[in-house]
């Protein structure tokens, strides 16, 4: 469904974004991993053994960065498809209980994180809209949708940022705007929320999610890569503005 087009995956090395980068090798799409780890990025692309697939640097919140990007790729690679913001930029404070968030620490990581979907956004929808057609997809979580379930997270060292929850319902949000203010120039512009994703958390915490869920309970990423094909395919041609949740039913 995708050979052949040019797709960037911002933070294409992380965890969704290298299992995305997996499926659109074999969906013989030309991909670009976009990230500001190289040496991981290279990695991934060696694991991967296709040569439609591209290592690119990328910061995402340096306009200079992804207008050269994006010129990089159209040189080197071809005219860009579509852009999906998988990346998940933070400071090293991140991660703290709300009361032990500093208001620093707190603005950084919206600037890093909303702030880089904001910018690699607008930067690619004027590329896009330049070139009349154009598909923007982001990342977003169920956080972005309900209240954080605190209680899940009973007996262990995690909890829910509160950065994180601003972060994921802006960019819901954003996804939105951007659809909108974008009428008429061809640009499609959605959003996948997804559940937890597995990685390595205590059992405690797995069991108290799972019960949350209707079947799996927290998901493999490869569980979730078929939808945003879904969005970067021809099949979604009039799917527009849209936040679709792949959670198991987290958010019931």
């Amino acid at each position: 469904m995708l050979k052949d087009k040019v797709i960037v995956v911002t933070g294409g090395a992380g965890l969704l974004g290298s299992s995305l980068c997996e499926k659109l090798a074999k969906e013989e799409a030309k991909v670009v991993i976009a990230e500001n780890n190289v040496e991981l990025a290279n990695k991934l692309k060696i694991r991967l053994k296709s040569k439609q697939v591209y290592v690119h640097y990328i910061d995402i919140i340096k306009k200079e960065s992804i207008i050269k990007l994006i010129k990089d790729i159209e040189e080197s690679v071809g005219e860009i498809d579509a852009v999906v913001n998988c990346a998940y930029p933070r400071n090293k404070n991140y991660g703290k209980h709300f009361f032990d968030v500093e208001y620093d620490d707190f603005c950084e990581n919206i600037g890093l994180n909303l702030g880089g979907y904001f910018l690699v956004s607008q930067q690619f929808a004027k590329y896009f809209k330049n070139r009349g057609v154009g598909n923007i997809i982001n990342m977003a979580s169920v956080y972005g949708v309900i209240a954080p379930r605190f209680e899940i997270y009973k007996g262990t060292t995690m909890t829910t940022p509160v950065e994180y929850a601003a972060i994921k319902s802006g960019i819901i949000h954003l996804t939105k705007y951007m659809a909108k203010y974008l009428k008429g120039c061809n640009i499609k512009v959605n959003c996948v929320t997804l559940g937890g994703l597995l990685d390595n958390q205590p059992d405690s915490f797995l069991k108290a999610y799972k019960e949350c869920c209707l079947n799996k309970g927290m998901l493999d990423s490869k569980d979730v890569v078929g939808t945003i094909i879904y969005l970067l395919s021809d099949l979604s041609t009039y799917v527009n503005g849209q936040n679709i949740i792949v959670d198991d039913g987290f958010t019931l």
